[in-house]
């Protein structure tokens, strides 16, 4: 589905990923590694976020390298980043909204009930602002607006960061929820690394923006997982 080929990105001159290749299929789809290996810069390079230095992302069979955000957004990836990943002063209900725009008008309706369904908590709250929403409650509610866009693929940035344990293990579940029942795609970056491999099919551990090892997930143990973070 996703293909990544020798891309090297970063911000201004400076590259952060160095060569990085792999492909994402029809699963979950994890890239762990400690603060600093380029997690969350391989995520906003995939969503366009941030420019690609070289190489190539092919999605479908199609280069996307030079798309915009937008457009690979049409292409069905929805990209949930890490910080501002809602619109504060608009409810609940209106940022779904917005998330909508590249549906067709007669299933936004549908749409939204779908998501309520998924996220049943977002809906005695569809009224609220955002901005006064507790971090579970906005992290449901981001990527809920990422399933607006009735999405292939989901790019998921840390979702779990500074979340209570409470929210933190009905996230994890709520997104081999969704994989498994809607048949998303979901690359998630996550420093989480035990919770991640339990519901992750393939793991990528990054480590100073090189790809220290691919392998499925469920031949990934602690000590493995250690050394790729260099703890």
């Amino acid at each position: 589905m996703l293909k990544v080929e020798n891309i090297v990105s970063g911000y201004g001159e400076v590259a952060i990923l160095r060569g990085l290749s792999f492909e994402v299929g029809q699963e979950i789809y994890a890239v762990l590694g400690a603060n600093g290996a380029g997690k969350t810069t391989l995520m906003k390079t995939i969503a366009r976020a941030i420019p690609l230095m070289d190489g190539t992302i092919s999605f479908d069979g199609n280069e996307i390298t030079k798309e915009t955000s937008y457009q690979i957004a049409a292409r069905g990836i929805a990209f949930v980043p890490q910080e501002a990943n809602v619109f504060p002063t608009m409810s609940v209900l209106e940022n779904l909204s917005v998330g909508s725009t590249l549906l067709p008008k007669e299933k936004k309706k549908q749409k939204i009930e779908e998501v309520f369904d998924t996220f049943p908590a977002l809906s005695a709250i569809s009224s609220q602002k955002a901005g006064t929403l507790s971090g579970g409650e906005a992290q449901m509610l981001a990527v809920g607006r990422a399933l607006m866009q009735n999405p292939r693929l989901i790019l998921l940035d840390e979702p779990t960061a500074g979340l209570s344990p409470k929210y933190v293990d009905m996230f994890f579940a709520k997104v081999a929820q969704i994989h498994k029942e809607q048949g998303v795609s979901i690359l998630i970056a996550e420093q989480n690394a035990v919770k991640t491999l339990k519901i992750a099919n393939k793991a990528l551990i990054l480590k100073l923006g090189e790809i220290h090892m691919i392998e499925d997930a469920d031949k990934l143990d602690e000590s493995v997982i250690k050394e790729g973070y260099n703890i």
